[in-house]
């Protein structure tokens, strides 16, 4: 693009906290916003998302299923030290590989029908752990579970952020996150009342559910321009936005976008900034998220409330925290549009920190006669652990563990999703959406593996410690890196790149 066709995108500015600028017109004004109707669009991502609840159920199901399985009669079932470190961990490892196919499924099939492939691993998977005779089964139905959260992962971000319009798409980016708690949510419930097999029965419903919705809902009018579909496109926005809207100007905007980019990217494309730089951003912020440790606690979210003896009962402590959670996300589904990403983002760090930090010191400094902690080493075979803790003092590690999920649920947990499917170009979302996702488990994977190998040789405090630097570091890249998206049209964010201007932290 030549430099005077940049110069109605972006204005100089002295104000350093400006990412975006002022005189920037948003393509779809006020009134053309307040006349949308959105309850097709809530429906279509209420189906989508549907891929999410599934996940955080199968996400944390370790979480209540190691103590039982510890415990289990049968040797072929029964959990040692190893093999629940695998159990935790191998999800992850599934969602890397699910990831990597995405990057292919996202462009070929699409992201609401690589949504709906999702469905079949994920019900084999649960079907397998449903009805195992042996660690190898569950094993395989926790990598079928994990594969298709990492393709949902990569493609129900992008899906939404597609067919939403920038005056709820911070709120509904948001909702992928939210569901996702709630099924843990529910998984964290519903363990207390049933047993390990029929927690994986139940996992089958919301995977059902959503393929059956999914089947009445549109494709991505962004994805069908790219294909060529322009009727086809243009039917799809208007039943997402309705019909007596001028749904017409939004499309002619899109499908300007969508013709100024080649259908895929290129190696020798990827060295323009206009490309790596997002990509590098969503890299970065996908990395960073799970170094934070959110998936450790969560995985082992039961272990570790039995380890430091808090004054509820483990269970009990894990559905305190789901719903923390829960309350946590909607707040950020709310504020997202109003505050905006990169403030949210701060404070989410800020809080990570201090929790992490106050977990680990107090597992360090705290005698081990106070903590009810024996020598904080082992997490696994806690069946036979003192659970009665002997001092108040031992709310400190179930606040430190609430402020923490409520740290990453405000703001690393959805808006590194949101940011991922906003700032990423159109003609490299795909591979790019996959990409973070494999970065993503593939580093989560290995924090889960070998969480339970340095909590024995080291110390529960030693993660925790960890967790804190990295939370530090996470502040420091959303001030250099990470730039303002809020409500700005995913045409005005690629402008954005596309000038070749630095974070307003240069």
């Amino acid at each position: 693009m030549e430099p005077s066709a940049r110069e109605p995108l972006v204005r100089k500015t002295s104000f350093s906290y400006q990412t975006f600028p002022e005189r920037a017109v948003q393509r779809l004004d006020k009134e053309y916003l307040r006349s949308l109707h959105n309850k097709r669009l809530y429906l279509a991502v209420f189906a989508a998302v549907l891929g999410n609840f599934s996940f955080g159920f199968a996400l944390v199901y370790p979480s209540p299923v190691i103590p039982a399985l510890e415990a289990h009669p049968s040797p072929a079932l029964r959990l040692d030290q190893y093999t629940a470190s695998w159990f935790g961990s191998v999800f992850t490892l599934g969602a890397a590989a699910g990831g990597l196919s995405a990057m292919l499924l996202n462009d070929r099939l699409g992201r609401k029908l690589s949504i709906m492939f999702s469905a079949l691993p994920s019900a084999v998977g649960y079907a397998l752990m449903a009805g195992a005779h042996g660690i190898e089964m569950l094993l395989l139905g926790r990598v079928l579970t994990g594969y298709a959260g990492g393709v949902t992962s990569a493609s129900i971000p992008v899906y939404i952020s597609e067919i939403s319009h920038p005056g709820v798409r911070g709120m509904l980016g948001a909702c992928p996150q939210i569901m996702a708690v709630l099924g843990s949510l529910v998984l964290y419930a519903l363990g207390k009342y049933l047993s390990w097999r029929w927690l994986a029965v139940a996992g089958e419903v919301p995977v059902l559910a959503m393929i059956v919705l999914l089947c009445f809902m549109p494709n991505s009018p962004r994805f069908l321009l790219s294909q060529g579909k322009d009727d086809e496109a243009l039917g799809s926005l208007c039943w997402l936005r309705g019909r007596d809207t001028d749904y017409a100007r939004e499309y002619e905007q899109i499908k300007d976008s969508v013709r100024k980019q080649s259908r895929r990217v290129s190696c020798a494309e990827i060295k323009d900034p206009f490309n790596y730089k997002p990509i590098l951003i969503a890299v970065g912020m996908r990395f960073l998220q799970q170094l934070s440790g959110v998936t450790c606690v969560l995985v082992y979210l039961q272990s570790i409330f039995k380890k430091t003896s808090v004054i509820l009962k483990p269970e009990y402590d894990a559905a305190l925290v789901g719903l923390v959670r829960l309350f946590s996300v909607a707040i950020a589904a709310v504020s997202m549009d109003k505050a905006g990403r990169k403030i949210l983002l701060f404070v989410s760090a800020a809080v990570m920190l201090v929790s992490n930090l106050t977990m680990g010191l107090y597992i360090h400094f705290v005698p081990a006669s106070q903590n009810g902690t024996i020598a904080n080493k082992t997490l696994v075979s806690s069946a036979d652990l003192p659970a009665e803790p002997t001092n108040y003092i031992t709310l400190i590690p179930l606040l430190a563990t609430m402020f923490f999920i409520m740290g990453y649920a405000m703001g690393w947990g959805p808006i590194t999703w949101l940011l991922m499917s906003e700032i990423l170009p159109l003609k490299a979302r795909g591979v790019a959406s996959g990409l973070c996702v494999v970065v993503s488990w593939l580093t989560a994977f290995t924090l889960t593996r070998f969480f339970l190998l340095v909590v024995e040789a080291f110390g529960l405090e030693v993660p925790f410690l960890f967790f804190a630097v990295i939370c530090a570091a996470n502040i420091l890249f959303t001030g250099c890196c990470v730039p303002e998206t809020k409500g700005r049209s995913l045409e005005q964010i690629e402008a954005f790149f596309r000038t070749g201007r630095r974070s307003f932290m240069r």
